[in-house]
């Protein structure tokens, strides 16, 4: 379930990695690549919040096709 802090709407890593279809790993792996930027915020726990810009973010990296050359 997201958080509600100020009127802004942040989500858990879990609820991440289910909307978008990816493992925690991947999404550590993501951010310790740099991939894109660490996350602002954390809650009182030191877990990480994302907000709905942050996650159209990952999904757009979740739809990046790369074509392969097979030339010989």
């Amino acid at each position: 379930m997201p958080v509600v802090i100020n009127d802004q709407t942040y989500y858990r890593t879990a609820e991440v990695c289910r909307m978008i279809g990816i493992s925690r790993n991947t999404l550590f792996r993501w951010l310790k690549e740099g991939i894109f930027s660490d996350v602002e915020y954390r809650d009182w726990r030191g877990w990480r919040l994302f907000t709905p810009a942050q996650l159209e973010i990952i999904r757009a990296k979740t739809s990046y096709v790369t074509a392969i050359s097979r030339e010989k």
